[in-house]
């Protein structure tokens, strides 16, 4: 199971599409989230420990992953690099 770790701040939209794509990642994979307010000294400490420059930031066990605006896509393959998204077939009539 991955531990992923949010680092967020206040009045934040991207931190709210952050927490909405991690949601949807956390419904298909074996994650476990924490979030972290940067405003504190543990959040102020890990942002900068991994070089995170704004909010919010993504820790994948520890380990920096990004910062800003989170990529749902790359995110996914991160945590399962077997699983491709196939596009549909289509039908030829």
């Amino acid at each position: 199971m991955t531990r992923i770790t949010l680092l967020t701040q206040a009045n934040c939209a991207l931190c709210d599409h952050a927490k909405q794509v991690l949601a949807r990642v956390a419904r298909n994979l074996p994650v476990t989230i924490e979030e972290i307010d940067l405003a504190g000294d543990t959040g102020r400490q890990l942002a900068a420990d991994a070089g995170m420059l704004f909010a919010p930031g993504i820790l994948l066990d520890g380990a920096p992953f990004s910062y800003g605006r989170l990529s749902e896509r790359k995110l996914r393959k991160t945590l399962d690099p077997s699983s491709t998204r196939r596009s549909p077939a289509t039908r030829k009539g």
